[in-house]
């Protein structure tokens, strides 16, 4: 024992002079050498496999490469372009290592670890950071405890491309140590989700975290499976033929026109002027919605559009020639507002509180109609928010609630014109974020991915039903790694309560057609059907979002025995006039709350559905209601927000699901 401690010390003893030279070397030498910025001091390499080295050099020049983990000695010539790539082979996890680059001149790379590389990516709730624009919950003692210089962090840059590109744009300077100074702008879900493994495996742990706000899985998506789906082979063929210069007219040419095309459509606009924001309007022909609500859910299903809502209010004379603030709550997705036939206020932006304040010179006595002309593009559309949000307030304090019923009527359809123009350069292409921010990864080597996305598909879920699988497939295909882990976390819920059971809802159908992904070998899915925020998109509690992802790691991946899923439905028998569901991962069904359960309907087959009783015998649920004497189909926490509260002994809670095949309402 005192032998290996002594040969111990001294290989440390040799690590340390070995990294002293190195610093002294590179402190005054210029590499001729050129890495992709995945390369760079703090960098963590996939354990246990051959790790792609690549770069530019000149054309020509041999480039070798040796580490501080082996005696083996790597060479290679630059081609003809100054391409090389070397494979070097990496042990099981430890570290810090050295890797020194050389074509005469010589790079190194410090304080390298080797573990596991999780890329993370998606849209907003994957982007969204510990403090900055996030603010997740308790964010500055978390950012405190942040203390994890072996996990390491890779923060990649917003950019786009049409074509696939071999290098990525990344903040920082390359990789970071996860320590406070650095943490804070990062993405929570990731940080929590690397912390949560490497406080069970003390494995180090890279994250590159490669995401963007608002957008679609097809951008995710190389052109190469797109052209393989009907929907998606013209929008593919556009990106081609924009960088082939065959773009036509500009973007913006083409939205001006597409916006004035919208305008001429709309019934309530006439020669550009509204037409129905007068007192003396009449509204006996006008239908009724009973507001805050998406009008999805209240007889308008998939419907995009203009929507004028109108509601009279009555301004007391105590209130003439004071300040006025009428506020709308949110809004999806823009809105102009008027009151006595004047312009008030326009917002652009589905998740954008409305408040217009009227100078007092301008507020009168008397009643007037409050009209809000409604534009929605896709997705779910109307006056949304919560009651709370919608009110009339005087200078002082006094108010009156502006929610309850409003006369609407529809202005146009966007089914009854060409489609919307999409920019040339957004984001929310197909394909352009593969181009520039997965595929300059792909000849590195990972353990996983991790992802959390949906929200900006939810309008064509049904179709997210192949593309989303597609999309995983894809990058499994295109890393040549096999079926690599692939995590995802389902749509959190958002958006009002239900008072109903929802005829349609574009957001659980997304979350089924996640559900649907679990069929793909080595996949997961975390369910955050408890952690969402009605009126918040980017709800705060991130943290159980990140164990929940980490806790299928943990048992899918680490062989950790962790519980890693609630209750997942496997089947349905009628019987005697209820429906009874079986489950796997069902042991000790309960409830969250101790309360009866909540969330199921049931419908016979005019496939209306009604509010059921559920009772849990043993490891199944019978489902049954009174006003359904014959059943055929349950659904469990289906809307944008549903109450539910069925859970497993773990407390992980069961997936919103469905035992029918009807059709989605976004087909």
């Amino acid at each position: 024992m005192t032998m290996n401690l002594q040969k111990k010390t001294q290989q440390k003893l040799l690590a340390l002079t070995l990294f002293s030279v190195m610093l002294c070397i590179s402190s005054f030498v210029h590499a001729k050498v050129k890495l992709p910025a995945i390369f760079s001091d703090y960098m963590v390499f996939q354990q246990k496999t051959k790790a792609a080295v690549w770069g530019k050099a000149d054309p020509g020049k041999t480039i070798s490469i040796s580490t501080t983990w082996s005696r083996a000695h790597y060479t290679s010539k630059a081609d003809e372009h100054g391409n090389w790539k070397i494979l070097v082979a990496t042990p099981s996890y430890g570290g810090p290592y050295a890797m020194t680059i050389s074509d005469g001149d010589p790079l190194i790379l410090m304080n390298i670890m080797i573990g596991e590389v999780w890329v993370c990516s998606g849209q907003s709730n994957m982007e969204m950071p510990l403090a900055g624009w996030g603010k997740v919950n308790d964010y500055e003692q978390e950012i405190a405890a942040a203390r994890y210089p072996e996990i390491r962090i890779l923060q990649v840059d917003h950019v786009t491309s049409n074509v696939p590109l071999d290098d990525a744009k990344v903040a920082n300077s390359g990789w970071k140590l996860c320590i406070p100074q650095f943490v804070p702008e990062f993405s929570a879900v990731a940080y929590f989700f690397a912390r949560e493994i490497y406080n069970k495996t003390k494995i180090p742990i890279g994250l590159i975290h490669t995401s963007w706000g608002g957008t679609i899985a097809e951008a995710w998506t190389s052109a190469a499976t797109l052209k393989t789906m009907p929907d998606f082979v013209e929008a593919v063929n556009k990106i081609e033929n924009v960088e082939k210069g065959k773009s036509g007219s500009s973007f913006e040419q083409q939205l001006s026109s597409w916006q004035q095309l919208v305008l001429a459509k709309d019934a309530g606009m006439v020669a550009g002027k509204p037409a129905w924001v007068a007192n003396s309007v009449d509204v006996s022909s006008w239908k009724t919605m009973s507001l805050p609500t998406v009008w999805e859910q209240a007889g308008m299903p998939e419907f995009d559009g203009v929507v004028w809502f109108r509601k009279n209010i009555t301004i007391p004379q105590a209130w003439e020639g004071k300040e006025l603030t009428i506020n709308l709550g949110t809004i999806d997705d823009n809105d102009i507002t008027f009151l006595d036939g004047q312009k008030i206020g326009e917002t652009e932006g589905y998740n954008k509180p409305r408040s217009y304040t009227i100078p007092g010179d301008k507020v009168k006595a008397g009643t007037f109609a409050l009209v809000v002309r409604v534009f929605d593009g896709a997705g779910g559309g109307g006056i949304y928010g919560n009651k709370e949000g919608m009110s009339l307030v005087s200078e002082g304090g006094a108010h009156f609630s502006l929610d309850g019923e409003w006369h609407y009527k529809v202005g146009m359809s966007l089914k009854d014109i060409a489609k919307a123009p999409t920019s040339n350069d957004g984001p929310n292409r197909t394909t352009v974020l593969y181009n520039a921010m997965i595929h300059p990864f792909l000849q590195f080597p990972i353990k996983g991915a991790i992802w959390y996305q949906g929200e900006s598909n939810a309008d064509r879920a049904n179709q997210y039903r192949t593309l989303f699988p597609a999309m995983i497939t894809d990058w499994r295909k295109q890393w040549g790694l096999g079926n690599f882990p692939f995590y995802f976390v389902q749509l959190a819920n958002f958006m009002q309560v239900d008072a109903t059971p929802p005829a349609a809802s574009a957001w659980a159908e997304l979350r089924d057609a996640q559900r649907g992904t679990l069929a793909l070998a080595n996949t997961g899915m975390a369910v955050a059907i408890d952690l969402g925020d009605a009126a918040d998109i980017h709800p705060k509690n991130k943290q159980d979002v990140g164990k929940r992802l980490a806790f299928i790691a943990l048992a899918k991946t680490y062989g950790v025995n962790v519980p890693y899923t609630g209750p997942v439905y496997q089947s349905a028998k009628t019987e005697s006039g209820t429906i009874k569901l079986s489950f796997t991962a069902a042991e000790g069904l309960k409830s969250s709350d101790g309360a009866e359960l909540k969330g199921f309907a049931i419908a016979g087959s005019d496939q209306k559905f009604h509010w059921a009783k559920a009772e849990i015998k043993g490891n199944q649920i019978v489902v049954s209601s009174t006003e359904v004497t014959n059943p055929v189909a349950v659904r469990y926490a289906w809307g944008n927000n549903p109450v539910c509260n069925l859970v497993n002994a773990s407390g992980l809670p069961a997936s919103p699901f469905r035992t029918d095949q009807w059709a989605d309402s976004t087909k």
